[in-house]
């Protein structure tokens, strides 16, 4: 009994999920074949290394006085929100297949676009948002190109 509540417990820490609940959504699905990146999902091993990252950024920010928030992740949500109004309001998401992660007041563009324009216009759409402190688009351009961004197995 104690060896298989171990080894469940072993599968659960391999499993990659959204162990820190950051907002991530596709927006598009243009693109035909585009993987789905992993996004903000992590092993249980890779979410104890981020802890300490995360815990002293989200603070950081506030003690600096660059946040009118006591942690940088606070903004996510909203951050979320304005995003997708405003990408699926601007004909440059089209065409594509895109998903968004938003982490500690960071904007992640991941998925395929057809023209490389589009990966600008995109980021400058992320980064015209409140609260947003940066924007990085990792996107494939065009069919065939290597994948900038890591996917699901």
């Amino acid at each position: 009994m104690l060896a298989a509540l171990l080894l469940a417990g072993a599968a659960d820490d391999e499993q990659v999920l959204n162990r820190f609940n950051d907002p991530f959504e596709a927006v598009s699905a243009d693109i035909a074949g585009c993987p789905e990146p992993r996004g903000p999902r992590v092993t249980a091993a890779e979410a104890r290394v981020q802890a300490h990252h995360r815990a002293e950024r989200g603070t950081s920010c506030w003690l600096n006085g660059q946040c009118s928030e006591p942690n940088a992740y606070r903004f996510d949500g909203a951050i979320a929100a304005a995003l997708r109004q405003a990408l699926v309001a601007d004909p440059a998401l089209h065409p594509s297949s895109l998903w968004f992660t938003v982490q500690g007041r960071v904007v992640y563009l991941e998925g395929c676009v057809e023209r490389a324009a589009q990966a600008n216009d995109l980021e400058a759409i992320a980064r015209s948002l409140p609260d947003v402190q940066q924007a990085l688009a990792l996107v494939r351009v065009g069919p065939g190109a290597t994948l900038p961004y890591r996917r699901l197995p």
